[in-house]
């Protein structure tokens, strides 16, 4: 089983605008409604796949309810831990520009806490759990430490999508995969990244600290796969890019889903990227159909 860890999850609301006029009236030429969170979006996309997988996390109020019914009608197996407080809403404004504003979430307390660590109680050595996004301030920055140290005492592996400390002490639990995007590398390494080596000089490092695989998403670039069996770079396919959120997920999704079926790293990449850039050309997670298109046009290199 595959078990999808979202910490913070969110409505999306997403709304579109012809032309911002900050302090003046603005009227909506569409707008979205959105299950959010990194790890909801790996299980959706997961979901799309065909593999099972369970959403687990905490949802509170309206807007949990929200969500757990969007997953529900979606056929997604979930077990989120009631809280007292409402799940945020992330707006996501998009006029000539992006605009984000995103809500901090809400407080969980100790019992929700241990509820959710409780839960984990029950993995498989044949478990992955992905642990994806933010966490909120109350849970203590030393929260996914906690959920990592579940996942080994059990035996199963983790996949962790995070970004600064909290991805830097996760590796040395020998994380199955890290997602990085060049940018997020960069950052981690207090450096300016300018090539395609020395995203592999990097990703290197990361291996050298303790992942087992890296995955590094270079946009338009397409990707590359840093393990010890090798360093291949996948190309992106081409398409119009319609949406940045969610990609990285669905790139998680394609590798985790693939490689549990499979154990073969290579196709995993594959789908990972043909997942990634089916997201990226849509306006939603991306579909089946849309993944199945975009497959054969990923062409994988050793490098």
């Amino acid at each position: 089983m595959i078990y999808t860890v979202t910490l913070n999850p969110s409505i999306d609301y997403i709304v579109e605008v012809d032309q911002l006029i900050l302090g003046g009236l603005n009227r909506m030429e569409r707008d979205l409604k959105l299950p959010g969170g990194k790890g909801i979006n790996v299980s959706r996309v997961l979901n799309q796949l065909e593999v099972e997988n369970k959403a687990l996390g905490f949802l509170g109020g309206f807007t949990g309810r929200y969500i757990e019914e969007w997953l529900h009608q979606e056929g997604i197996s979930s077990d989120f831990v009631a809280v007292a407080d409402d799940t945020r809403i992330n707006i996501k404004l998009k006029a000539k520009e992006e605009t984000e504003i995103n809500g901090t979430g809400p407080a969980i307390r100790a019992a929700e806490a241990e509820a959710l660590l409780h839960q984990l109680d029950a993995l498989q050595a044949s478990d992955i759990v992905v642990l994806s996004g933010s966490v909120p301030p109350s849970l203590g920055a030393d929260f996914y430490d906690r959920l990592i140290a579940v996942c080994k005492r059990r035996g199963a592996e983790f996949v962790i999508d995070t970004t600064g400390q909290a991805l830097r002490q996760a590796l040395v639990s020998r994380p199955l995969l890290i997602k990085p995007n060049h940018h997020e590398l960069a950052e981690l390494f207090g450096v300016t990244i300018t090539s395609r080596d020395e995203i592999i000089v990097y990703g290197r490092r990361l291996l050298e600290e303790g992942a087992q695989h890296v995955l590094v998403s270079m946009a338009g670039e397409g990707a590359l796969f840093i393990s010890e069996q090798g360093v291949y770079h996948a190309k992106a396919p081409a398409g119009t890019v319609k949406n940045s959120v969610g990609a990285g997920d669905s790139m998680i999704a394609g590798f985790v889903g693939t490689f549990s079926l499979t154990g073969d790293l290579l196709e995993a990449f594959r789908e990972g990227v043909a997942s990634g850039s089916a997201t990226a050309f849509s306006d939603d997670l991306a579909s089946r159909e849309h993944i199945e298109r975009l497959r054969p046009g990923v062409v994988v290199s050793k490098v």
